[in-house]
């Protein structure tokens, strides 16, 4: 089966594997885990941020972040269809009584002056601004890269007004491989950040957040508060390690793999590409073929092909380091022989 679902269907390789068997451990809640101590270290120096902290999920770390920069009754700027807003469970509010306040974007990016705009004066009536989140790679933008100089902007007016910058960095490493500059480019611009390993960085699980040694002192605690607070976990801390350290030059192959089907699926009949593919993301319109998503992810999935749908006529492929160019030759000749069919 070639699943393009998602980079979250990686699964660790053999080194990763062998790392899991072979990891010392210590009771992480403690502080005495030495390979998430490691994992810790190197996240924030890569990241030029002081200190960083492991958790569970992009999703725990993200609302670590709220959590910890905000207080209730507070309200957080963002781009109207970021992770945070749109596929978080509204855990914000739940956990946090935290408000959002969406800005439209253009591919992810959202304007300085909007956000400038939507700052909130002092008014009784109105809530304090908290925090100004940023996506990088974003999701529902296609796996848009967001300008860094977008983000130098967005970074002055939230310090104009000393206001925290977030960044949900989930596919980061995508972005920084893509243009050849460090993640550092990015993250100068930010107060935090958030990580995945277990995305195209192909870890079985886990995240980091990084910020001032302060920030991580009292994101620790929400992490505690949450349940994310681990014993022997340098097992996952081991290849999260690798994943840091061995797998982010590679994504550039899953960049590329993604333009390659974008090109081919724009020369057959009936189907558009909805986004610029900047990164590892494609979104494919399949509304003139006069068939639903679910009708055309039944054909692909008989066929040996799974994606996801993306919206009422979108269907959404994601490359990662299973997917090889053959996979990329194989689902384009399944599209063109599908559609021959169908036509017919």
């Amino acid at each position: 089966m070639i699943d393009l679902r998602s980079d979250t269907v990686t699964k660790p390789t053999e080194e990763m594997r062998k790392a899991m068997y072979e990891a010392e451990c210590g009771d992480d809640v403690y502080g005495e885990d030495p390979l998430v101590k490691k994992l810790e270290d190197k996240a924030a120096e890569l990241l030029g941020k002081e200190a960083a902290l492991f958790v569970t999920s992009g999703t725990q770390g993200n609302q670590i972040a709220v959590l910890t920069h905000c207080q209730p009754g507070n309200e957080v700027l963002l781009e109207e269809e970021a992770h945070i807003f749109y596929y978080e469970g509204g855990a914000i509010s739940a956990f946090g009584g935290v408000q959002t306040r969406t800005i439209k974007g253009n591919r992810g990016a959202i304007n300085p002056n909007d956000v400038r705009n939507a700052i909130r004066s002092e008014d009784v009536h109105l809530p304090e601004t908290g925090m100004i989140c940023i996506e990088n790679t974003h999701n529902r933008a296609g796996g848009a890269i967001v300008p860094i100089e977008n983000m130098r902007e967005v970074y002055q007016v939230a310090q104009e007004h000393n206001i925290p910058v977030h960044l949900d960095g989930a596919r980061l490493f995508n972005a920084s491989v893509e243009l050849g500059v460090p993640v550092t480019a990015f993250t100068e611009h930010t107060t935090t950040v958030q990580i995945c390993l277990s995305k195209g960085l192909g870890a079985p699980i886990g995240s980091l957040i990084a910020g001032s040694e302060s920030f991580i002192k009292r994101a620790r605690k929400w992490r505690k508060r949450l349940g994310g607070g681990l014993r022997q976990v340098g097992v996952v801390a081991s290849p999260g390690l690798i994943a840091l350290t061995k797998m982010a030059d590679r994504l550039k192959e899953d960049n590329d793999r993604a333009r390659r089907l974008a090109e081919g699926i724009r020369n057959i009949r009936d189907l558009k590409i909805n986004n610029r593919v900047d990164t590892n993301i494609v979104l494919v319109d399949t509304e003139a073929t006069g068939k639903s998503v679910e009708e055309i992810l039944d054909l692909l999935k008989s066929n040996g092909i799974l994606a996801v749908p993306f919206g009422p006529t979108t269907i959404r492929f994601t490359t990662h380091h299973h997917i090889s160019d053959e996979d990329i030759n194989q689902t384009l000749s399944t599209f063109q022989q599908l559609f021959d069919t169908v036509k017919k």
